[in-house]
């Protein structure tokens, strides 16, 4: 959890660090793949809010796709807790992100019966790209490790892996950043990972104690079945993230919750790492910080029923969605 957590948060305040560019609509397009780098969605929306203009609401929905589906966050995070280390896990996540998003973009535009935003249309203005090229950096080392066999150098085939490629990328926007800002950044990073190692620790212990004492393979079918099996594992992570809130402490409780199952069940590992994570998609509601965070600046207008409403709504839709995906993809044999 070390080597995922600390290099993205130490992307994330090299990040905040530099003025990005305003481009209105199409901050859709960067907030999911923000949201994976700095493992945090509510991180990605606060920054990327300021130029987000009238979008706000539907960009704060791609950034909680891009959290949950894309790597280095939700499926790294859970596949480090399976112990799955796959590079197929960025093409699944980038297969499934697009519907994803999109379904609960129609849930939004078939409700939402105003411009919840407050704030205007922001003009398309100057901006540092280069802060977005430690994302590109991941995903060009990710490809390569999916693509070519590099088992012979096993140093260069660690970048290309997932928890190699993260690194690399940390260490690129570490250099990059200006040298008087490479402290703060470093001890931010260092500040966020410590305290959340804390969280996951006793999330896990938890979880493992429950495996215990819970007899949660009564709630799981036998291996016969994989579809009725990873639905089984979208409504443990569902049920949990219900009733806690947290999506990252659903990730760091559920894995190990289920994991000695998993274990002794023919589920494809990519398949239950992604049933996890779409489970945890359901729903935003007030127990969760995303939502008040969203409620405040993009459904100012709106009553508490309404941001609710759109809200838990926008979120279920993205899971059923997702995982309806997920089963057709076990089905074809894609995972």
């Amino acid at each position: 959890f070390a080597l995922i957590l600390l290099p993205s948060f130490l992307i994330a305040a090299n990040m905040s660090r530099r003025p990005l560019p305003a481009i209105g609509g199409w901050v859709r397009l960067i907030s999911p793949f923000s949201a994976a780098g700095m493992i945090c969605h509510v991180t990605a929306y606060a920054a990327l809010a300021p130029i987000a203009g009238r979008n706000r609401l539907s960009m704060a929905m791609a950034a909680y796709a891009g959290f949950m589906l894309l790597v280095p966050a939700g499926p790294l995070i859970v596949g480090a807790a399976l112990g799955v280390d796959d590079p197929g896990l960025l093409l699944v996540g980038l297969l499934l992100l697009l519907p994803v998003w999109l379904a609960g973009e129609v849930w939004l535009r078939l409700w939402r019966t105003h411009d919840a935003a407050a704030a205007p249309e922001a003009p398309i203005a100057a901006g540092e790209w280069r802060a977005f090229t430690p994302f590109a950096v991941l995903a060009g080392l990710l490809v390569l490790g999916w693509s070519t066999d590099l088992a012979a150098w096993p140093v260069v085939d660690f970048f290309t892996r997932p928890k190699g490629a993260l690194l690399a990328a940390a260490l690129w926007s570490y250099l990059d950043t200006p040298a008087e800002h490479r402290r703060e950044g470093l001890e931010s990073a260092v500040g966020r990972t410590s305290g959340l190692l804390i969280v996951v620790g006793a999330a896990s212990a938890v979880g493992a104690m429950a495996t215990a004492v819970v007899p949660i393979e009564r709630l799981l079918p036998g291996a016969s079945g994989q579809a009725a099996a990873l639905i089984g594992l979208f409504a443990i992570a569902a049920l949990m993230k219900t009733l806690q809130g947290s999506s990252m402490a659903t990730f760091a409780a559920v894995a190990p919750l289920v994991l000695p199952l998993i274990e002794h069940m023919q589920i494809p590992p990519v398949a239950a790492v992604y049933a996890i994570c779409l489970g945890a998609f359901v729903a935003i509601l007030p127990n969760d910080g995303y939502y008040w965070v969203v409620r405040r600046e993009a459904l100012e207008r709106a009553s508490d029923g309404a941001a609710t409403f759109y809200l838990a709504g926008a979120s279920v839709c993205q899971a059923l969605t997702g995982l309806v995906l997920l089963l057709l993809l076990l089905h074809l044999g894609l995972v």
